[in-house]
């Protein structure tokens, strides 16, 4: 199974009419953007907080991005269309889910744009960051994709004051093992969070 790295009709028409409504009320800053590949295969990967926050990479980049979202959300009729129509990917968390993997890899083959979260969920914890999963990394290394490493911090309230989302110079597993490479990728999106705080004091 293929999925073409175009995302669908509604994925444009949600971002225009969308993304202003989402700029003014949550006022989010978005710092890096330069650092997101115009073409190419890329995995834009970082930590997972909060329902929006792939929101802040759609409004970042004019690339079309298939997210990889849990397959919960296409089991629920009042929102599997919008997820479905804006070129998602169907996860199921509970099992490992070959087919999603399969239309990842064929969307980065084909030179378009996958996201995800390597935290697997939201982080709901006290911890900094949870450890991260190595679906990326794998299908970064399967296909020579870059790895766009971001970091996410702030409260998604109405005019925040420190919503951040920052990404990272990109980079290729090459010929780091996965193990490495993944902890790198940790590193990355830990860094540029601490960088976020740190403008914040």
């Amino acid at each position: 199974m293929t999925m073409n790295k175009k995302v669908p009709f509604l994925y444009h028409v949600g971002k225009f009419l969308l993304g202003p409504i989402f700029r003014l009320y949550y006022h989010p800053r978005i710092i890096g953007r330069e650092h997101i590949p115009k073409e190419g295969p890329i995995l834009i990967v970082g930590n997972h907080k909060h329902l929006y926050d792939q929101c802040l990479t759609i409004i970042a980049t004019k690339r079309g991005i298939h997210y990889m979202a849990k397959k919960e959300y296409f089991d629920n009729k009042k929102v599997a269309w919008f997820f479905k129509g804006t070129g998602c990917i169907s996860v199921d968390r509970a099992h490992k889910d070959e087919k999603a993997k399969s239309l990842a890899l064929s969307v980065l083959e084909d030179g378009g744009a996958v996201g995800l979260f390597p935290e697997g969920t939201r982080n709901k914890t006290d911890a900094f960051l949870l450890p991260f999963k190595f679906g990326a990394v794998s299908m970064a290394s399967k296909t020579d994709a870059m790895l766009v490493p971001f970091g996410i911090t702030g409260d998604y309230r109405f005019r925040s004051k420190n919503l951040t989302i920052r990404y990272g110079e990109p980079f290729k597993v090459g010929d780091m093992s996965l193990e490495m490479a993944n902890q790198k990728l940790s590193q990355e999106v830990e860094k540029l969070m601490r960088e976020n705080l740190q403008e914040e004091e």
